[in-house]
């Protein structure tokens, strides 16, 4: 897997939203605490890539937990946040009506840094392949401009 970005942020505007909040709480089903993306900042449909955005809050969940004294965002929800961030995009711009979608795979997975209570987490995506019912994107998780993880995330329509 390739250690530099799929592409690159610097040229985006971070405080735009493309695809807001409520409209993500609409396209995905997750909510409360298992809701890991706050908003989509760009996309771009006919490249099939997005950057979306996790602010990771010290009054979340696992921080008492995971790890006492030394608080790290499990790896799992880092991913998941990627994997949320892949179902709005393909929701939003790949199917005509929503309907429920599941992660069949992740794969090629590299954790390359820590994830911290009061990081702003970028969730970059590039969608590989997309069929109605499947997709594979290639996604990365950016802290402070240090690649943080990336893995290959399937989807399907279930």
């Amino acid at each position: 897997m390739a250690s530099e970005l799929l592409f690159d942020i610097s040229a985006v505007d971070l405080d735009q939203v493309a695809i807001s909040a409520d409209e993500v709480g609409r396209l995905n089903p997750q909510c409360g605490e298992m809701r890991q993306l706050d908003h989509v900042i760009w996309v771009d449909n006919n490249g099939g890539r997005a950057l979306g955005v996790r602010y990771v809050r010290d009054d979340e969940f696992w921080v008492p937990l995971h790890i006492p004294g030394r608080p790290l965002m499990p790896g799992v929800l880092m991913i998941e946040s990627a994997a949320q961030l892949c179902s709005a995009f393909f929701q939003r711009f790949r199917t005509k009506q929503q309907r429920f979608l599941g992660f069949t795979r992740c794969d090629q997975t590299i954790f390359r840094g820590q994830v911290v209570p009061g990081d702003t987490l970028y969730l970059l995506s590039h969608e590989l392949t997309s069929r109605p019912r499947r997709f594979v994107s290639q996604t990365q998780g950016v802290v402070d401009g240090r690649l943080v993880f990336e893995s290959r995330i399937t989807g399907m329509v279930m």
